[in-house]
């Protein structure tokens, strides 16, 4: 069974040293674009509200890559830019192997943000 975490911190805490210091950036990205934005463990997982409830975005450490959840709606560039890394109906797949992409995390913060 997967370890249950009380916060956001102690779930980066226990990731390894690679994958905390991304999540730790990613924290840093939310919390710079959207300063009143909370974080919650929700489904075992980081959530990151973003405004009211249905503006939020999930992030989840697992052994080869960073998730994200849900996929927000966006614009045609940022669907076209976002094809390679999608797993599933409504999840992505950041490859640990790969530099992660913070602008596009960005970009994908900002789509979350205007979820209806």
């Amino acid at each position: 069974m997967a370890k249950k975490f009380d916060n956001v911190a102690d779930y980066v805490d226990a990731q390894p040293a690679p994958v905390r210091e991304i999540l730790t950036e990613l924290r840093r990205r939310v919390t710079s674009a959207f300063p009143a934005a909370t974080e919650t463990i929700s489904y075992d997982i980081p959530k990151f509200t973003l405004g009211s409830g249905k503006r939020s975005i999930y992030v989840a450490a697992w052994k080869t890559h960073i998730a994200v959840y849900p996929i927000p709606d966006g614009d045609a560039m940022l669907q076209r830019d976002i094809e390679r890394h999608r797993s599933g109906k409504g999840t992505l797949k950041f490859m640990l192997a790969e530099p992660f992409p913070y602008d596009l995390f960005d970009r994908l913060v900002q789509a979350a943000s205007t979820r209806d």
